[in-house]
């Protein structure tokens, strides 16, 4: 099994920074993919929906909070991106290269995951089977990402590392764990 724990970092602006930290685990044990989030720091100050009764798949769920990842195969321009919001809705969208070709990935029709309110923290955890997408032998280069809405309508961005002018989680550059 391969697992790290990651940190993420906003990405910089004038503004002074968030007083929140993200971090977490990933794990990949053949084709089974665990990531956990873990959200701590002055929460009133965040806008994150109470989970939902009825999750389900819905777009632009960047737009609020939202706990995200991006799976790309080494080697080849081909990746995924795995929205996952607080109340419980997911998406996953597949990638030919550089954001080319979006598409829903119609592999997943559910991707159930846990999300726990705690008094000093949010955390979110997903197990996947990647069978339907990849195999088990193929080397993954993850970039692991988050949107933070705040209250105030403000949002911030948060990822490993930003290596462009703008935050623009699409950038190859920025998958620097590997599966």
């Amino acid at each position: 099994m391969n697992e790290q724990t990651f940190s993420l970092q906003p990405f910089p602006s004038n503004e002074s920074p968030p007083n929140l930290k993200i971090a977490g685990n990933i794990a990949r044990n053949g084709n089974q993919l665990s990531i956990r989030y873990m959200l701590e720091g002055d929460l009133k100050k965040i806008a994150i929906f109470p989970p939902s009764n009825t999750p389900s798949r819905k777009d632009e769920l960047w737009k609020d909070t939202c706990f995200e990842f991006f799976l790309g195969i080494k080697n080849s321009a081909r990746y995924w991106e795995f929205n996952l919001s607080p109340a419980g809705h997911w998406n996953v969208y597949c990638f030919n290269g550089y954001r080319q070709g979006m598409q829903k990935e119609i592999a997943f029709e559910k991707l159930p995951f846990s999300v726990q309110n705690q008094a000093d923290g949010f955390a979110l955890g997903l197990d996947v089977d990647l069978d339907k997408i990849i195999s088990a032998n193929q080397a993954l280069e993850v970039a692991i990402t988050t949107v933070i809405k705040h209250k105030d309508g403000e949002i911030t961005y948060w990822g490993l590392t930003h290596r462009g002018a703008e935050a623009d989680f699409h950038l190859r550059d920025n998958f620097i764990v590997e599966l």
